[in-house]
This record gives structure tokens, C-alpha cells and sequence, in this order.
């Protein structure tokens, strides 16, 4: 029997291929008689999988020689702390507030720095993107905060702001939590880049940093250790414990990327164009329906995440209950909003949003 398709916003369905490899190797890790869960962070093996994981990854993602990546544990929520006590020297920041993640950033941030509101789209019930042009930036600011996915919201940057043509010489800080790996990176725009591993990278417990390398060194006096970038970086992030299992998850996934194609493409780049069909097809039909509706404006329209309403919410029980029958798991949306969403990351495939929309037409056609 097929698995059914999981639309989990996080933590969201893995590669099949990444399962049954882990499975696989759960008790004997390529012969050392160990599972991963087991080895020493210390030793020979588990340094062969952090390795491994690293370069996987440098290449997947294109990240430049004078960055550096860090695998730290705390998740998103945690970096909305660390970031501010690494970068911020305690002066101002400045946010562009777009949905609830970023909402949730600035918040953070504003304990150990002066959080200055840039922008936001709360005007448009976070549906819109505010234009770089009219952002308000200080001429004083450590860096300028984005979340370039809102999970809950399904609001993306389909291209990062260029600061300097903004006029500001800040580094971009980037939440890249829900669409890391499903595009290219502009890094010549980047200062920071962090994530969760969970909905895009592999299982929960990994959050991701990218770093610039002139962004170290600037901890404030209170930043814990194991979360001074500069410390982390020093020690291959192995200062503390890393998040072992995890990292291992994430690395078969690196590998699973880089045996993607598409078109001639490979790798992130073969999975970008993946991903425009999906989102393609689940948001053309929503537009030509009478019965779902998306509020959010077209240019901005997250490619990952697809929240979506039933115009009778009455439906809205009928629709899961159906759904969930038809082997199509995790649509319920965000209590914050409400309706529904599909998460559609790299891991699901081209069939299980074909199913969804099949289910989604069949659901309208006999209530007709």
C-alpha cells in the first residue's frame, strides 16, 4: 500500500529514499557495528557524517568560501535570540514585519537590542509584500531582519532585497526556515541566513546558520557560549554536543538533492523548477474555483507553503474528514488563521499535490 502524501508545515514528510536508508543503517552505520544515534560526536565516524554534511551542503546551496556553516540546535525560535546577541552589538535593528515568524523575531529581538519596525504588510493582513522602496531604514542598524518564507501566511521573497540599492550598508539576516533548499540564494545579498531543519532539511532538532565570515566576533558580553557564533565556527560546531542523529538525517537529504534532476538541471536548481510546477498546479486551480480561495497577492505567493480557504467554512470538517480518507494528511490550516494549507517542500512529489487537486475537484464537483 502507498504512503499517503503528508502536507505537514514542520516537521514535515522526508525523501522515501532518505527513510529507507536510515532504516537500513539504524543498527550498523556502514559496518562499525553502531548506530548514529550511538557514536561519539568525537569519533572518526560521526566525523566522517559532519563532513560529509557540510561539503553536501556548500555545494548544494553554492555558499562562498567566506561563509561558514554552523549546526547548531534551538530551532528558528532560538536564533531569533542568538542572532540579536551575535550581531547586534546592542544597537538598533531593523525588521521588515511580514507575518507571524518575523512578528515573532522583532519581539525577540527587542530584549537585547533596539528593534526598530522597518516595514510591515499587517495593513493587508499580511497578504502583500511591502516594496523595498518604502521601507524605512536606519542608517544606523546592525542589520535588517527577514523572514524570506512566512510558513503560516504563505508569503515569500521570490527575490531578496539588494540593501545597498536601498542605500543601507547593513547585512541581510534571512529565517529561511520553510524554503532552504527549494531555490538559489543570492548570497552576494546575505549577511546571515538561518533555519530550522525540519520542514525542508531533514528531521527536527537541527537549525542551520550560514554566516558571513566578517559577521564574527561581535557577541555581546552575555551571550552564552555555545551560542557565540565565533566559538561555534572555531570548533566546527562541536563546542557542545551538535544534534547528532539529526545531522545525519539532514546529510542523506543532502545527498538525495544532489541526485535530483529536472530539465537538465540538478541538485537545488532541478528542485526549484519542481517546485514552480507544484505550486503551479494546486494555485491555478484555486484561482479557477468557486469553492477555495488564496488571499494572498500573486506575486508573493509562497511556493512552499498554500494556505487556502473553503468559502463555505462549514465544509471545513467534511473537507479534512475526506481528505484524510483519500491518504491526504496534515491540510488543516494554522489556528492563528484558520482554513487550510498545504505545505508542498521538496520532498512531495509532483503526484501527491496532483492527488490533492484531484480530491480538492472532486470535493467541489458534488457539492455543486
Amino acid at each position: 500500500m502507498a504512503r499517503p502524501y503528508n502536507f505537514s508545515a514542520g516537521p514535515a514528510a522526508m525523501p522515501a529514499e532518505v527513510l529507507q536508508q536510515a532504516a537500513d543503517e539504524m543498527l550498523d552505520w556502514h559496518g562499525s557495528g553502531m548506530s548514529v544515534m550511538e557514536m561519539s560526536h568525537r569519533g572518526k565516524e560521526f566525523g566522517e557524517i559532519m563532513e560529509a554534511a557540510q561539503a553536501d551542503l556548500r555545494e548544494l546551496l553554492a555558499i562562498p568560501d567566506n561563509f561558514h556553516i554552523l549546526f547548531m540546535q534551538g530551532g528558528g525560535l532560538a536564533e531569533n535570540a542568538i542572532v540579536p546577541l551575535n550581531l547586534s552589538r546592542g544597537g538598533q535593528v531593523d525588521f521588515v514585519v511580514t507575518g507571524s515568524w518575523s512578528q515573532k523575531s522583532i519581539k525577540e529581538a527587542a530584549r537585547y537590542a533596539k528593534a526598530a519596525l522597518a516595514a510591515s504588510n499587517a495593513e493587508s493582513s499580511h497578504t502583500t509584500l511591502p516594496a523595498p522602496g518604502s521601507w524605512r531604514l536606519s542608517a544606523d542598524a546592525q542589520y535588517v531582519h527577514i523572514c524570506s518564507n512566512e510558513t503560516i501566511h504563505g508569503i515569500e521573497f521570490h527575490e531578496l532585497p539588494d540593501l545597498k540599492a536601498l542605500g543601507s550598508n547593513a547585512p541581510l539576516v534571512i529565517d529561511f526556515s520553510s524554503h532552504v533548499a527549494s531555490r538559489t540564494v543570492d548570497w552576494s545579498r546575505v549577511g546571515l541566513a538561518f533555519g530550522g531543519a525540519q520542514k525542508n532539511l531533514g528531521p527536527a532538532g537541527l537549525t542551520l546558520v550560514v554566516v558571513r565570515e566578517d559577521l564574527l566576533g561581535h557577541a555581546l558580553p552575555a551571550c552564552p557560549s555555545a551560542f557565540d557564533y565565533t566559538t561555534v565556527a572555531a570548533n566546527g560546531s562541536m563546542y557542545n554536543t551538535p544534534p547528532t542523529y539529526s545531522i545525519y538525517m539532514a546529510g542523506l537529504t543532502f545527498q538525495w538533492l544532489k541526485r535530483q534532476t529536472e530539465g537538465g538541471l540538478s541538485g537545488v536548481a532541478a528542485m526549484e523548477q519542481r517546485n514552480i510546477a507544484k505550486a503551479s498546479l494546486l494555485y491555478d486551480f484555486i484561482d479557477g474555483s468557486s469553492l477555495y480561495l488564496n488571499k494572498v497577492a500573486r506575486d508573493c505567493r509562497s511556493r512552499m507553503n498554500v494556505p487556502f480557504f473553503l468559502r463555505d467554512e462549514a465544509l471545513n470538517d467534511a473537507f479534512l474528514a475526506g481528505a484524510k480518507a483519500a491518504g491526504l494528511l496534515q491540510l488543516k490550516g494554522h489556528k492563528s488563521v484558520g482554513g487550510m494549507r498545504a505545505s508542498i517542500y521538496n520532498a512531495m512529489p509532483l503526484a501527491g499535490v496532483q492527488a490533492l487537486v484531484q480530491f480538492m475537484r472532486e470535493f467541489e464537483k458534488a457539492r455543486a
